[in-house]
C-alpha cells in the first residue's frame, strides 16, 4: 500500500499442551490489533465458495477451514464481522455442541475434545451485506463499487467477508470460487483453473498454492477485460474496464523492465503471475494483494505519472507478501522496501538516483515531527508516510554502509531464506551481520530505535 490509508472515493458504503485453555484468557497475538487473531490452531488452508449478487450486494458464502490443534481447549474462535448471519457450523464434520458469534468472533466448542496436533476442520455457512469495517486507518475490508466491489484488507478487514484467523502470521493456501453476475468478472488471487457460466450467472475458481497471509487474500468483481500483457520473466497480466485500455498500455508499459530489474536485484519473482488491476472507479492510493495490486482509474490516465506507484506495489510481492511481517509493528520491512524500490527504479531507468531521492526524502522528514520510532511506530502510526521514507533511508544508509555488491546479495539472501514466511526487523538486522565485518549498531539505534532522525546518509 503507498503512503496512507486507502479512502474509496466512489463506493456506496507451537507449544503442545493438555491443558484445557478458555476462551476469553488468551493474550492477544499483536498488540497493535489486540482483538485479531486466535490461539489454539494453525489453518493450513482455506476453501472458500462465495456467490454474490452485485446489484444487492449481497454474499453468500461456506468457508471450509482447515488447520491443526496446538492445544486442547473447550472453545475455538474465528474472526468474522458482525455483518455476516451465520446459518451452520460443522467442526470435523458433526455438529459442534454450540457455537455464538458476537463482537466478531465466531467461538464454536466441539462436542468432544478434540486433542492437540489433530486436523481441526470449520465449515461454515454464512450470508449478509458485506461492508468494510471503519477504523483509525480508514476503510478496510469488502467495500462496494458502482458497478461491482472490491477487497482490501490491510490490516484487518478479511473478516468482513469470511471466518479467518485474522492475523498475518497465520498463512494458507487457498482455493476461492465466486460466482457472480454475468457480465461481470471475478479476480482474486492465485491461477484461475476454470470458470463456467450458467444462464445470466458466471462461477471462477482460482487456486492459491502460495502461503497467504489473510489480509492480502481478495476479490475483485467489475465489468473488466483482461489480456496477458507480458511473458517474462513470468506471465504478466492487465485487467481493467475496456474504456482504459490505451491509458493502461502507456502507463503500464515499463513494468515488465521494473519486474525483470526487481528479480535481479531482489532474487526470483515468488509467485506463478503477476496481474495489475484497475478498477472503474477512483481511490485514493492503490492497493497490494498476493499476486495482483489494484489502482484506481486516477491513475491510469495514459501520462505516465504515477510510475512511482507501479514499481511501489509490484515490489509487494517480495515485501510484504512473499515475506509478510509477523506483528504490524514491523510494518517498515513492507513499506520502507517498497519505498526504496521506487527509489531502484528510478535510478536504473534514466531517473533521478537513489542517493538524489533519499536527500529529498531526509529534507521532507526534517520538516516534520520527529516524534516515530521505526522499529515500533504504535498501531495509529503505522501507515504514516514517515514509516514510507524513513524506512527507505535506513536501506540506502545501510546500502552505502555494505557497498552494493553485499548489499544487493543480503536483499536476495532476505528474500531467499524468507521465501513465503514471516519476518521480524530482529531476523533483518542479525541477517546484516553476515555482510560486514564492522558493527551495524549504530546504524540500526539511529534509524530503526531513535525518533530523532539521524545524519542524512551520503555518499
Amino acid at each position: 500500500m503507498d503512503e496512507s490509508r486507502r479512502l474509496v472515493t466512489s463506493v456506496k458504503p507451537v507449544r503442545t499442551s493438555k491443558a484445557v485453555a478458555p476462551v476469553g484468557t488468551d493474550r492477544p497475538l499483536d498488540s497493535y490489533l489486540p482483538e485479531s487473531g486466535n490461539r489454539g490452531y494453525r489453518v493450513s488452508r482455506y476453501e472458500l465458495d462465495l456467490a454474490y449478487k452485485v446489484v444487492a450486494n449481497r454474499l453468500d458464502g461456506r468457508a471450509t477451514v482447515i488447520a491443526t490443534t496446538t492445544d486442547v481447549r473447550a472453545k475455538y474462535s474465528l474472526d468474522l464481522a458482525q455483518t455476516m448471519r451465520v446459518a451452520k457450523v460443522a467442526l470435523n464434520g458433526k455438529r459442534p455442541a454450540k457455537f455464538a458469534h458476537r463482537n466478531g468472533k465466531l467461538t464454536v466448542a466441539p462436542a468432544e475434545k478434540i486433542p492437540a496436533g489433530a486436523i481441526l476442520t470449520f465449515t461454515i455457512q454464512y450470508s449478509g451485506t458485506p461492508s468494510p469495517l471503519q477504523t483509525m486507518w480508514g476503510e478496510v475490508g469488502w467495500e462496494e463499487l458502482e458497478e461491482g466491489s472490491l477487497v482490501a484488507s490491510q490490516p484487518n478487514g478479511a473478516p468482513t467477508w469470511f471466518p479467518c484467523d485474522d492475523h498475518p502470521g497465520s498463512k494458507a493456501t487457498y482455493r476461492i470460487t465466486v460466482t457472480t453476475d454475468a457480465p461481470f468478472t471475478a479476480v482474486a488471487n492465485g491461477t484461475l483453473l476454470h470458470k463456467t457460466s450458467r444462464s445470466s450467472r458466471t462461477t471462477w475458481v482460482y487456486e492459491q498454492p502460495e502461503p497467504m497471509a489473510t489480509y492480502l487474500a481478495t476479490v475483485q468483481v467489475g465489468h473488466y477485460e483482461t489480456r496477458k500483457v507480458a511473458v517474462t520473466p513470468v506471465p504478466q497480466y492487465a485487467v481493467h474496464p475496456p474504456r482504459l485500455r490505451a491509458q493502461f498500455d502507456k502507463d503500464f508499459a515499463r513494468q515488465p523492465q521494473m519486474l525483470e530489474l526487481f528479480t535481479r536485484l531482489f532474487g526470483p519473482y515468488p509467485f506463478a503471475h503477476y496481474t495489475a488491476l484497475v478498477t472503474d472507479d477512483d481511490l485514493e492510493i492503490p492497493i497490494e494483494a498476493q499476486g495482483l495490486s489494484t489502482f484506481g482509474a486516477n491513475f491510469c490516465d495514459g501520462k505516465g505519472r504515477e510510475e512511482r506507484l507501479v514499481a511501489h506495489e509490484l515490489a509487494h510481492q517480495w515485501f510484504g507478501n512473499s515475506l509478510t511481517l509477523h506483528r504490524w509493528r514491523d510494518i517498515w520491512l513492507h513499506e520502507g522496501f517498497a519505498c526504496y524500490a521506487e527509489w531502484l527504479w528510478s535510478e536504473n531507468s534514466g531517473g533521478p538516483s537513489a542517493q538524489e531521492l533519499s536527500a529529498d526524502a531526509y529534507r521532507g522528514l526534517a520538516g516534520k515531527p520527529q516524534d516515530i520510532v521505526l522499529g515500533d511506530p504504535g498501531p495509529r502510526d503505522m501507515f504514516d508516510d514517515r514509516i514510507y521514507k524513513r524506512g527507505a533511508l535506513t536501506l540506502h544508509a545501510l546500502r552505502l554502509r555494505l557497498g552494493d555488491d553485499r548489499f544487493f546479495t543480503l536483499l536476495r539472501t532476505w528474500t531467499t531464506e524468507n521465501r513465503h514466511s514471516n519476518v521480524t526487523t530482529e531476523q533483518f538486522t542479525d541477517l546484516a551481520t553476515r555482510f560486514t565485518d564492522t558493527s551495524l549498531r549504530a546504524l540500526w539505534d539511529g534509524w530503526l530505535w531513535d525518533a530523532a532522525l539521524p545524519p542524512s546518509p551520503r555518499i
